[in-house]
């Protein structure tokens, strides 16, 4: 056995873990910033932003490519020098006349390849750790790596961004340091996984294509025979209804100068606010969330868990009511959504572990995120545009009453009593 597959998970499951989470937050909080900064509308920003959800709902489409042709080792050591070619461009068209345009065919590759990067991560993990019993021991680092890569993202790399403004003048040049940064950081990741990486026995590519296929064909359809197919698919399209679309209104909503409603936050300030104090309490959230269904079971827990979730987006309609200017006080509204949100999204992580319990688990689990992901990006995609026709005041009352149908589809699903209790 060679030394690379004799060494410790702690040498690869970290940086896997931080590596995946690297690209996600890129696309999903970064661009928007960075968007409102450059001075992108929120109709625009919003629309095609939230379009970058795409290749998270579409994945499991092309999972069987990830199986059929090489090993998922070289898949991520690829994928990741993909996704650093991809920040490298985003970070060179941004000065550029049509840099809107451009940048977003960047980000749009950076997505493709980081849905992908996801696919084989996961698979890999699986071959890499090949015990339940070692799965199980690194479940909680893999978590760590990559809230670490989100407090990094939302709050290191955004306040970087703000104060290379102050002190350069130009946001753009500061948003090309940032993604520039991120890049060199993704090169540097697929280079050592080139060296680190284990080489598994069972990571090979798969010859039986044809009989690959058929599977995939039969998995995506017992997936809709499962019971009650209507109320699950239902309940993972409406969950996050309100939330979605006051997520993508977050941030342009505490950047916007108090003139048009906003908090006019600068980006440093936004950087702490709700890129750590907010992502901290998030991270929080889900412990609390994890330990109340480990006490009580799923089914008793759920409704009471999106009251939580869904009851402190109201602190949205205080902020854009009273426009406080105190950074202490927006900080712990902000802390509290967000440790509502945390709280809740565990309840609704783990409803789709149960859906996707029994024969085909790994690909019904990647269908149900596939759902998840479309239930964030069609309201993300008209939440600017809501927002502009009503103004942040209105449509944060908006969002708060689109929460709604949450409540009546936790009403119809149906779940095991026992389930989740330790």
């Amino acid at each position: 056995m060679d030394r690379a597959q004799q060494r410790s998970p702690w040498f690869w499951v970290p940086s896997i873990s931080f590596s995946q989470a690297v690209p996600y937050v890129a696309v999903m909080m970064l661009s928007s910033v960075m968007y409102k900064k450059l001075g992108v509308s929120n109709t625009d920003l919003a629309f095609y932003t939230a379009w970058l959800y795409l290749p998270w709902v579409i994945k499991p489409l092309w999972s069987p490519i990830v199986e059929l042709l090489g090993t998922k080792r070289r898949w991520i050591v690829l994928l990741q020098l993909l996704t650093g070619t991809a920040l490298a461009s985003v970070a060179l068209t941004l000065h550029l006349p049509e840099f809107f345009r451009m940048s977003l065919a960047a980000l749009w590759l950076m997505a493709f390849s980081s849905a992908t990067h996801d696919i084989a991560s996961d698979g890999y993990y699986m071959l890499g750790l090949p015990t339940q019993h070692q799965q199980a021991a690194f479940v909680g680092v893999r978590s760590a790596f990559y809230k670490l890569a989100m407090i990094s993202g939302q709050g290191g790399l955004v306040y970087l961004a703000g104060h290379l403004t102050v002190s350069s003048g130009d946001p753009a040049w500061a948003w090309s340091m940032v993604f520039g940064a991120m890049a060199a950081l993704m090169l540097a990741l697929s280079a050592y996984h080139q060296l680190i990486l284990p080489r598994p026995d069972t990571d090979r590519s798969h010859t039986g294509g044809g009989a690959l296929w058929k599977d995939f064909i039969h998995t995506f359809r017992s997936f809709f025979q499962k019971p009650g197919i209507k109320a699950t698919i239902g309940f993972l399209l409406l969950y996050r209804l309100g939330e979605a679309q006051l997520l993508k209104m977050a941030a342009p909503f505490l950047l916007d100068p108090r003139s048009q409603g906003g908090l006019g936050l600068s980006t440093e300030t936004f950087g702490v606010v709700y890129g750590t104090v907010g992502v901290c309490a998030l991270v929080l959230g889900g412990l609390a969330g994890g330990v109340v269904i480990a006490r009580f079971g799923l089914k008793r827990s759920l409704l009471p868990m999106v009251f939580i979730m869904h009851v402190p987006d109201l602190v949205f309609v205080y902020l854009a009511t009273a426009l406080p200017t105190s950074n202490v006080l927006i900080s712990a509204c902000l802390a509290v959504e967000q440790f509502g949100y945390g709280f809740g999204f565990s309840a609704f992580m783990l409803y789709m572990v149960l859906v996707a319990d029994g024969e085909h688990k790994t690909a019904h689990y990647a269908i149900c995120t596939g759902f998840m992901a479309l239930g964030m990006m069609v309201p993300g995609m008209v939440s600017g545009w809501i927002q502009q026709q009503l103004g942040y005041q209105y449509f944060f009352i908006w969002a708060c009453v689109a929460t709604l149908p949450a409540f009546f589809m936790t009403a119809l699903v149906r779940i095991d009593p026992q389930f989740g209790k330790e």
